[in-house]
Protein backbone atom coordinates (compact mmCIF):
# COMPACT_ATOMS: atom_id res chain seq x y z
CA UNK A 1 0.00 0.00 0.00
CA UNK A 2 1.46 3.37 -0.62
CA UNK A 3 1.80 5.37 2.68
CA UNK A 4 1.63 8.28 1.03
CA UNK A 5 -2.26 7.94 0.40
CA UNK A 6 -2.81 7.79 4.05
CA UNK A 7 -1.54 11.33 5.08
CA UNK A 8 -3.10 13.10 1.93
CA UNK A 9 -6.00 15.38 1.98
CA UNK A 10 -7.56 15.94 -1.48
CA UNK A 11 -6.19 16.66 -5.06
CA UNK A 12 -4.80 20.07 -3.80
CA UNK A 13 -2.11 17.81 -2.84
CA UNK A 14 -0.41 18.08 -5.92
CA UNK A 15 0.03 21.33 -7.17
CA UNK A 16 -0.41 23.23 -3.76
CA UNK A 17 1.13 20.15 -1.76
CA UNK A 18 3.49 22.63 -0.39
CA UNK A 19 0.27 24.86 1.06
CA UNK A 20 -1.68 21.71 2.51
CA UNK A 21 1.83 19.96 4.03
CA UNK A 22 1.04 21.08 7.62
CA UNK A 23 -2.56 20.45 7.21
CA UNK A 24 -1.74 16.77 6.59
CA UNK A 25 -1.40 15.40 9.63
CA UNK A 26 -5.07 16.30 11.46
CA UNK A 27 -7.26 16.29 7.78
CA UNK A 28 -5.80 13.42 5.91
CA UNK A 29 -7.51 9.40 6.29
CA UNK A 30 -4.50 8.95 8.76
CA UNK A 31 -6.06 12.00 10.70
CA UNK A 32 -8.93 10.59 10.67
CA UNK A 33 -8.05 7.41 11.55
CA UNK A 34 -6.13 8.49 14.88
CA UNK A 35 -8.76 10.29 16.01
CA UNK A 36 -11.22 7.82 15.56
CA UNK A 37 -8.48 5.48 17.22
CA UNK A 38 -8.20 8.28 20.40
CA UNK A 39 -12.27 8.64 21.00
CA UNK A 40 -12.38 4.89 20.90
CA UNK A 41 -10.01 4.61 24.11
CA UNK A 42 -10.91 7.52 25.81
CA UNK A 43 -14.70 6.19 25.55
CA UNK A 44 -12.82 3.51 27.22
CA UNK A 45 -11.26 5.02 29.82
CA UNK A 46 -14.36 6.80 30.82
CA UNK A 47 -16.50 3.61 31.41
CA UNK A 48 -13.56 2.02 33.51
CA UNK A 49 -13.79 5.77 35.56
CA UNK A 50 -17.48 4.82 36.27
CA UNK A 51 -18.09 3.04 39.08
CA UNK A 52 -21.88 2.10 38.37
CA UNK A 53 -20.48 -0.41 35.04
CA UNK A 54 -18.95 -3.07 36.80
CA UNK A 55 -17.94 -4.68 34.04
CA UNK A 56 -14.99 -2.01 33.21
CA UNK A 57 -13.30 -1.95 36.42
CA UNK A 58 -11.02 0.86 36.91
CA UNK A 59 -7.45 0.81 34.82
CA UNK A 60 -4.55 0.74 36.15
CA UNK A 61 -1.95 3.18 35.84
CA UNK A 62 0.00 1.14 33.50
CA UNK A 63 -3.19 0.38 31.36
CA UNK A 64 -4.07 4.09 31.20
CA UNK A 65 -0.23 5.00 29.86
CA UNK A 66 -0.87 1.92 26.88
CA UNK A 67 -4.13 3.51 26.04
CA UNK A 68 -2.15 7.42 25.76
CA UNK A 69 0.94 5.50 23.82
CA UNK A 70 -1.73 3.82 21.53
CA UNK A 71 -2.84 7.72 20.77
CA UNK A 72 0.36 9.58 20.97
CA UNK A 73 2.74 7.10 18.57
CA UNK A 74 0.05 6.25 16.01
CA UNK A 75 1.95 6.39 13.27
CA UNK A 76 1.46 6.09 9.39
CA UNK A 77 2.13 2.24 9.76
CA UNK A 78 -0.84 1.66 12.12
CA UNK A 79 -3.56 3.66 9.99
CA UNK A 80 -2.13 0.88 6.63
CA UNK A 81 -2.87 -1.80 9.36
CA UNK A 82 -6.57 -0.81 9.75
CA UNK A 83 -7.20 -0.12 6.48
CA UNK A 84 -6.02 -3.82 6.05
CA UNK A 85 -8.36 -4.08 8.33
CA UNK A 86 -10.90 -2.41 6.75
CA UNK A 87 -10.79 -4.94 3.36
CA UNK A 88 -12.28 -7.51 5.19
CA UNK A 89 -14.41 -5.84 7.60
CA UNK A 90 -15.90 -3.47 4.44
CA UNK A 91 -16.26 -0.74 7.61
CA UNK A 92 -14.14 1.74 8.04
CA UNK A 93 -15.06 2.27 11.86
CA UNK A 94 -15.61 -1.32 12.77
CA UNK A 95 -11.81 -2.00 11.43
CA UNK A 96 -10.54 0.82 14.02
CA UNK A 97 -12.48 -1.42 17.21
CA UNK A 98 -10.71 -4.71 15.69
CA UNK A 99 -7.52 -2.29 15.78
CA UNK A 100 -7.48 -1.79 19.19
CA UNK A 101 -8.49 -5.27 20.28
CA UNK A 102 -5.63 -6.24 18.03
CA UNK A 103 -3.30 -3.83 20.06
CA UNK A 104 -5.14 -4.76 23.54
CA UNK A 105 -3.90 -8.43 23.38
CA UNK A 106 -0.51 -7.23 24.55
CA UNK A 107 -1.89 -6.06 27.80
CA UNK A 108 -3.47 -8.52 30.05
CA UNK A 109 -5.54 -6.02 31.51
CA UNK A 110 -7.07 -4.11 28.65
CA UNK A 111 -7.04 -7.78 26.66
CA UNK A 112 -9.66 -8.81 29.16
CA UNK A 113 -12.33 -6.22 28.69
CA UNK A 114 -11.59 -5.56 24.79
CA UNK A 115 -15.09 -6.50 23.93
CA UNK A 116 -16.37 -3.18 25.42
CA UNK A 117 -14.29 -1.06 23.03
CA UNK A 118 -16.69 1.10 20.75
CA UNK A 119 -19.73 -0.68 23.86
CA UNK A 120 -22.60 1.61 23.24
CA UNK A 121 -21.48 3.45 20.38
CA UNK A 122 -22.37 4.19 16.73
CA UNK A 123 -20.38 4.96 13.93
CA UNK A 124 -21.45 8.26 14.29
CA UNK A 125 -20.98 8.97 17.65
CA UNK A 126 -16.74 8.66 16.91
CA UNK A 127 -17.22 10.35 14.09
CA UNK A 128 -19.04 13.44 15.05
CA UNK A 129 -16.12 13.71 18.02
CA UNK A 130 -13.49 13.12 15.37
CA UNK A 131 -14.10 15.39 13.38
CA UNK A 132 -14.60 18.04 15.99
CA UNK A 133 -11.31 16.86 17.63
CA UNK A 134 -9.47 17.33 14.11
CA UNK A 135 -10.44 20.91 13.98
CA UNK A 136 -9.72 21.64 17.32
CA UNK A 137 -6.41 20.35 16.98
CA UNK A 138 -5.74 22.03 13.84
CA UNK A 139 -6.89 25.35 15.28
CA UNK A 140 -4.80 25.16 18.26
CA UNK A 141 -1.60 24.21 16.63
CA UNK A 142 -1.95 26.39 13.00
CA UNK A 143 -4.08 28.93 13.44
CA UNK A 144 -3.40 29.86 17.01
CA UNK A 145 -0.03 30.03 15.82
CA UNK A 146 -0.13 32.42 13.01
CA UNK A 147 -3.21 34.51 14.57
CA UNK A 148 -1.47 37.52 16.43
CA UNK A 149 0.34 37.96 12.92
CA UNK A 150 -2.77 37.85 11.08
CA UNK A 151 -4.47 40.42 14.07
CA UNK A 152 -1.14 42.09 13.87
CA UNK A 153 -1.78 43.25 10.23
CA UNK A 154 -5.11 43.81 10.36
CA UNK A 155 -4.52 46.66 12.82
CA UNK A 156 -2.22 48.20 10.59
CA UNK A 157 -4.20 48.27 8.02
CA UNK A 158 -7.29 49.45 9.75
CA UNK A 159 -5.11 52.64 10.76
CA UNK A 160 -3.79 53.17 6.94
CA UNK A 161 -7.03 53.04 5.68
CA UNK A 162 -8.93 54.48 8.38
CA UNK A 163 -10.26 57.90 6.20
CA UNK A 164 -10.97 55.38 2.88
CA UNK A 165 -14.85 55.38 2.55
CA UNK A 166 -16.55 52.53 1.34
CA UNK A 167 -19.87 51.49 0.89
CA UNK A 168 -21.23 48.67 2.93
CA UNK A 169 -23.76 46.31 1.71
CA UNK A 170 -26.54 44.22 3.25
CA UNK A 171 -28.33 41.42 1.61
CA UNK A 172 -26.76 42.58 -1.78
CA UNK A 173 -27.82 46.21 -1.11
CA UNK A 174 -26.15 49.42 -0.48
CA UNK A 175 -26.45 50.14 2.94
CA UNK A 176 -24.78 52.57 5.70
CA UNK A 177 -21.19 54.24 4.32
CA UNK A 178 -18.15 52.85 6.04
CA UNK A 179 -14.67 52.75 5.67
CA UNK A 180 -12.39 49.93 4.70
CA UNK A 181 -10.42 50.81 7.89
CA UNK A 182 -13.24 50.10 10.03
CA UNK A 183 -14.39 47.01 8.16
CA UNK A 184 -10.34 45.69 9.11
CA UNK A 185 -10.85 46.64 12.14
CA UNK A 186 -14.02 44.90 13.11
CA UNK A 187 -12.28 41.44 12.04
CA UNK A 188 -9.29 42.53 14.66
CA UNK A 189 -11.56 43.41 16.90
CA UNK A 190 -13.71 39.72 17.26
CA UNK A 191 -9.96 38.28 17.07
CA UNK A 192 -9.47 40.10 20.16
CA UNK A 193 -12.61 38.67 22.22
CA UNK A 194 -12.39 35.07 20.53
CA UNK A 195 -8.62 35.25 21.98
CA UNK A 196 -10.09 36.30 25.32
CA UNK A 197 -12.62 33.31 25.32
CA UNK A 198 -9.17 30.82 24.17
CA UNK A 199 -7.29 32.38 27.08
CA UNK A 200 -9.89 31.44 30.13
CA UNK A 201 -10.94 28.39 28.73
CA UNK A 202 -7.32 27.17 29.05
CA UNK A 203 -6.50 28.95 31.91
Amino acid sequence: MDLSSLTAISPVDGRYAGKTKSLRPFFSEYGLLRSRVEVEVRWLHLLGANADIKEVPKLSTEAEAFLDDMVKNFSVEDAAEIKDIERATNHDVKAVEYFIKRKFEANEELNKISEFVHFACTSEDINNICYALMVKDASKLLISKNINKLNNLLKKKAHQYAEIPMVSRTHGQVATPTTVGKEFANFSSRIDLISIVIRETEL
